[in-house]
């Protein structure tokens, strides 16, 4: 099978089912696991996120939307050379990835046949969901259902090792500005891991929301997870937070309770690893638990 892939989280997926050399293209954002890289690209972005402050990326966002011109680009010369068989995209945010109308679009223009198989996670139930409909895809539905097996097996240990504990008040910002909180499947994580999230609901869309309602709301936890940002470009901007009124009032900050996390690799991205996410969490909310060290994936502000 010639598998295209325009989702990173679907791209992880097809990888560890065993078929990362059956990808023949692969979107701008795919980056794991390293065995895909390399791969042809099809899919190039509008917005210039290299470099870029928060302010300004955003600027582009809300830009490009209002025009209607779309945020990505696709590589039709190198999608026709690829040839697939399987399209993998999502209808899930116009801002995370190309369209499946878009992709339908490309294809009519050249005339091809690929199956488009199109991915609309809102909780991580329907990740799992998504590993299994990828599993049914490619030829590789048993494999995909044991891994799913596994991957509740986690969560559930999760689950009972803190089914006693109090629940810790918590906050997670997916953008830094404007501020935009963590939704979708992230606020399902921070209750698994045995936190309260206070500033979003359980399968509604990341949102702006204001800097009032993060002070007023008193989080004993802040966890940063910024769409596409790496630890460390994240905290090139936590001036944009820390300059706020009423930073150094804030629970969280008094008690040292404030980190940065790698976001692509375990929240942004509807992927397996956001079983990975839950884990980190877990750590961050009940230290004692798990060692009382900082778990890879993050770091204390």
């Amino acid at each position: 099978m010639r598998i295209c892939s325009l989702l990173p989280a679907a791209t992880e997926i097809v990888a560890a089912l065993g078929l990362a050399d059956d990808l023949v293209a692969i979107s701008h954002e795919c980056d794991y696991p390293p065995a895909i890289r390399g791969k042809p690209v099809v899919i190039r972005s509008a917005v210039e996120a290299g470099g870029t402050s928060s302010p300004a990326i955003d600027l582009q966002v809300r830009a490009a939307l209002k025009a209607g011109t779309g945020l990505y680009r696709i590589d039709a010369a190198l999608l026709r050379q690829a040839n697939p068989d399987l399209i993998l995209t999502q209808t899930l945010c116009d801002v995370c990835a190309v369209t499946p109308t878009e992709v339908r679009q490309a294809l009519a223009d050249l005339g091809g046949s690929a199956r488009v198989v199109s991915l609309n996670p809102v909780s991580l139930e329907d990740v799992f969901r998504d590993i299994e409909t990828i599993g049914r895809a490619t030829g590789q539905e048993e494999q995909a259902g044991r891994w799913v097996a596994e991957l509740r097996d986690r969560v559930e240990r999760i689950r009972a090792l803190l089914s006693n504990e109090p629940r810790r008040r918590v906050a997670c910002i997916e953008w830094l500005d404007p501020i935009y909180s963590a939704g979708h499947w992230v606020p399902e994580l921070v209750h698994l891991a045995g936190g309260l999230e206070l500033v979003a609901t359980a399968g509604t869309k990341s949102a702006p929301i204001p800097w009032d309602l993060v002070r007023d709301s008193a989080p004993d936890i802040l966890v940063f997870m910024p769409c596409g940002f790496s630890i460390d470009r994240t905290l090139t901007e936590m001036d944009l937070m820390t300059s706020r009124p009423g930073w150094t009032d804030l629970p969280a900050v008094k008690s040292g309770a404030v980190y940065v996390v790698d976001g692509s690799a375990y929240f942004n991205r509807p992927g397996p690893r956001l079983v990975e996410g839950m884990e980190l969490l877990a750590a961050l909310f009940h230290p004692s638990l798990f060692g009382d060290h900082l778990p890879a994936g993050a770091c204390r502000l």
